[in-house]
């Protein structure tokens, strides 16, 4: 045989693998719409990085969707934690990338992307604790994390007997920080406290908190109440310890006490803090894997936190819920299977132990929480604290 026909069987030969429908991928988009830029930019790039992480595992693995190989792709916008920009972020995600679903890690963008998700027929997958997100009916709505108000009481008990009554607000001003402090302050007044003064915080847009800082100190309080990302969380704190604040503080779930102690070089200025137990705190199996695989990711010194870590246990229910609907574009299927997905899917993928979702759609889990005691990260149960 001749150069020319062995040249003509070669390209005849490649042609026919191309074609071949076992070796054809569908490229499905996820969206990702959060803060890649200012105040919050390293709470965006955890979520993104639980996300992605998973992204890469479910590629490697092979993804297989009603009968066809599909292989996922994500799409992330920054939105500056900019409730407007979320909803043009996900409109644009929808419309150009056809995703079938949207993280949102803020609530003021979750909000504004259930304002037309239903219609437009995509999910939002809602990483906030606030309970609001899925008390609307947005049958199209996932709520990640569990709902903050079951840490309010237990961390207002555990506060007033340390240090005292009177509290001090220090929240952020964006709509997460709004909805903690509503349900934290009836929590505090409701077991005797008092709410010796409040001052909202631009957290995602200063670094320089001193005179809100001062106003509320001049209170006197006993206890302040902070909380956002995990840096300019730290920079209250740092900012209220040099200012002679001896207290304790209540920390939203938003900033985690390890992101904090690199900011306040270790764990002292955050003494008599509570708030959600550092992932590497975590000995359950599900934690400690996630560890592990995330510090081979992105290097040791990464910081692994939950935003990371839930974020990517939910990416991995999302593919399971696609094979399990036989769908990777139809929101509605995908939606219907995704608790069943969390109940089944690889308990070393299920880094945030979540049982499956409750009728309103959030995650049903039992989060870790701690105290910091003596210079030390000391883990306890919420029972514990009450």
């Amino acid at each position: 045989m001749n150069a020319v026909p062995l040249r003509r069987f070669a390209i005849a030969a490649l042609a026919a693998t191309a074609a071949t429908p076992s070796l054809a991928q569908e490229i499905v988009n996820i969206g990702y719409t959060g803060p890649m830029s200012g105040g919050a930019a390293l709470y965006g790039k955890n979520v993104v990085d639980g996300i992605e992480m998973a992204i890469k595992e479910i590629n490697a693995a092979g993804l297989q969707v009603g009968g066809k190989a599909v292989q996922l792709k994500l799409v992330a916008l920054d939105d500056k934690y900019s409730p407007a920009e979320a909803a043009v972020n996900a409109r644009r995600l929808v419309q150009q990338s056809k995703v079938p679903a949207v993280f949102v890690p803020h609530s003021g963008g979750i909000y504004a992307a259930q304002a037309f998700n239903q219609q437009d027929k995509f999910i939002v997958m809602a990483y906030s604790p606030v309970p609001r997100i899925t008390e609307t009916g947005n049958k199209l709505t996932v709520r990640i994390p569990p709902s903050f108000a079951s840490y309010i009481e237990p961390f207002s008990r555990y506060e007033q007997r340390r240090f005292g009554k009177k509290v001090g607000l220090l929240p952020g001003d964006h709509e997460y920080g709004k909805a903690w402090t509503q349900l934290f302050s009836q929590g505090w007044t409701g077991l005797g406290g008092e709410i010796a003064a409040n001052n909202a915080l631009s957290y995602n847009k200063s670094a320089d908190f001193y005179s809100g800082v001062s106003r509320v100190l001049a209170a006197k309080p006993d206890v302040l109440f902070v909380g956002g990302p995990s840096e300019p969380t730290a920079l209250v704190a740092k900012q209220a310890r040099e200012l002679g604040f001896k207290g304790g503080f209540i920390v939203m779930d938003q900033a985690k006490l390890d992101e904090m102690a690199k900011i306040t070089n270790g764990l002292a200025m955050l003494e008599g803090s509570v708030g959600l137990l550092p992932l590497r705190d975590d000995d359950r199996q599900g934690p400690k894997t996630f560890v592990a695989a995330f510090a081979k990711a992105y290097g040791a010194e990464r910081v692994p936190t939950v935003d990371s870590s839930y974020n990517y246990a939910l990416m991995h229910a999302l593919a399971v819920a696609m094979k399990l609907a036989g769908t990777a574009s139809n929101a509605e299927a995908i939606h219907a299977k995704l608790d069943e997905a969390i109940k089944t899917m690889p308990p070393r993928f299920n880094s945030g132990e979540f049982r499956g979702l409750d009728a309103k759609g959030g995650t049903l889990a039992n989060p870790r929480v701690a105290v910091i005691e003596n210079g030390a990260i000391k883990p306890v149960s919420l029972n514990e604290l009450k």
